[in-house]
């Protein structure tokens, strides 16, 4: 059984632009999904309208049993409890400390009162002390965020999304602003944790060759409609050319094979 179907799922903007067009995927428990393209593809768009931060046009997003698009506000803001989101951007509260901004992830969970004197449950105390521990940040709990790197950064990010216990996470440009070591590690990191879970994930990515070395299936968009979906090993010249266009595709691929042999010399 899927944890999460779309069925026809459609963007368009009143300029007439067309940003999704009926686009059918499930998605199972446990899998890592690459969503690539080009720039303009509808690949953020995509992401953002499963959780209805952008609203589509049509179609039906099924998780749960339920179909989000068809929700209230209060019945929306109940099953974003099950989505975890992880932005580009990071979104932290710079002010803060990590360990704050974890357990900001509790927010759909505990009273108003609670989050505002920053007085979690114990448990969540604890259980946010154990994502740290596994993210590799347990001695920076204390330390603000606006004084951690951006691998940091995004590690405190996965803690956040990781304490809501999602049953989903969506992904947006996990690796977008690091370095190749850092953005190999971060994605190694998202999909070690979504195995050990069970937990399944659509990632926004643009770096192709990362996305076939830890994804379980890459789904290519371009212009608002999926053109290709199969394993990392199906995703050959004629995939890509169809998802980006034409390009000799062999001569980047040994390109991107250099840079990777040569970067733990430099790392």
């Amino acid at each position: 059984m899927s944890t999460l179907t779309l069925k026809g799922l459609t963007k368009h903007y009143s300029n007439s632009d067309k940003a999704l067009t009926d686009v059918n995927l499930s998605i199972q428990a446990g899998e890592v999904v690459g969503l690539i393209g080009p720039s303009g593809a509808g690949k953020s768009t995509l992401i953002r309208c499963i959780n209805r931060l952008t609203e589509p046009t049509s179609g039906e997003v099924l998780f749960q049993g339920n179909d989000l698009t068809q929700l209230s506000k209060g019945q929306l803001k109940q099953a974003r409890r099950q989505i975890g989101m992880i932005f580009q951007e990071y979104a932290l509260i710079e002010r803060l400390t990590v360990m704050e901004n974890v357990l900001s992830g509790r927010l759909g969970y505990v009273p108003f009162w609670r989050s505002f004197l920053r007085k979690y449950p114990s448990h969540d105390i604890q259980n946010a002390f154990a994502l740290l521990e596994r993210v590799d940040l347990y001695k920076h709990a204390n330390k603000r965020a606006d004084a951690l790197s951006g691998g940091q950064r995004q590690r405190v990010g996965i803690a956040r999304a990781l304490a809501q216990q999602p049953s989903l996470l969506l992904i947006d440009e996990p690796t977008a602003a690091l370095d190749p070591k850092t953005a190999r590690q971060i994605m190694r990191l998202i999909t070690e944790i979504c195995r050990e879970h069970q937990l399944p994930a659509i990632i926004n990515i643009h770096d192709v060759n990362l996305a076939t070395q830890f994804v379980d299936r890459i789904v290519g968009l371009n212009s608002g409609e999926v053109v290709f979906d199969g394993t990392p090993e199906e995703l050959d010249e004629t995939a890509l050319t169809t998802i980006y266009g034409e390009e000799d595709w062999n001569a980047t691929s040994h390109e991107d094979t250099q840079d990777v042999e040569l970067e733990p010399e430099f790392a």
